[in-house]
């Protein structure tokens, strides 16, 4: 049986922004190992599923596609991000703890 693995990506380090960081992927667990072309040094694999990333805006998308192929799956909860709010200012301030 096909397996795929659903999560949300993280970030990049050159984002800021939250676009295109609460989308679903869908993609392909690797069936065959990669190999060495001995000519040209590439790596590669006969494998085309490994290229196949699929997009849903939602996590129940995503798992409901998973259903109806019949792929097993398993589904990777994002982790939680604790943002600290934070003022230039505060650099600052007279009462500013060292």
């Amino acid at each position: 049986m096909i397996e795929a693995r659903i999560f949300q990506p993280s970030r990049n380090a050159m984002q800021s922004g939250q676009a295109n960081g609460r989308r679903w992927l869908l993609e392909f667990a690797p069936e065959a190992a990669k190999d060495i072309d001995p000519l040209m040094g590439w790596t590669g694999s006969s494998d085309t599923r490994q290229q196949v990333r699929m997009r849903f805006e939602t996590r129940d998308q995503a798992v409901a596609f998973a259903e109806r192929h019949g792929l097993a799956f398993r589904v990777e909860e994002p982790q939680a991000r604790h943002v600290r709010p934070k003022n230039y200012a505060d650099k600052f301030a007279w009462d500013r703890v060292s």
